[in-house]
């Protein structure tokens, strides 16, 4: 599913690897049956390489995992959402070009 550099992240677990990481978070909210998730998913996987100590990255299944998705109010997928400092940083709904995926990373840093 993900790269070494991704972690899963899940209802259980979001508030320990999202809200209290120490460096910014991007978690891909996605899920097995969408097609545009899976076109992301080597972007995202080739950019949390990339940043690799900087950002943190992770996925979510929003079919497993559907209290943060519910808490973020996510209602299309996918949906990348970085987080910084615990909080909401930015919301990208839809497959965009990794150019303007990193323009919104390189903004967090």
């Amino acid at each position: 599913m993900a790269s070494e550099n991704v972690v899963t992240i899940t209802d259980a677990n979001f508030a320990a690897e999202v809200l209290a990481s120490s460096v910014p978070v991007l978690v891909d909210f996605w899920a097995e049956w969408c097609m545009p998730c899976r076109m992301l998913a080597p972007t995202v996987d080739e950019l949390a390489g990339e940043y690799d100590g900087r950002i943190k990255f992770g996925k979510l299944n929003v079919d497993q995992n559907r209290e943060a998705a519910k808490q973020y109010g996510i209602t299309g997928i996918p949906a990348l959402l970085i987080f910084k400092n615990g909080q909401l940083a930015r919301k990208i709904v839809g497959v965009k070009p990794k150019k303007d995926i990193k323009a919104e990373l390189d903004g967090q840093l």
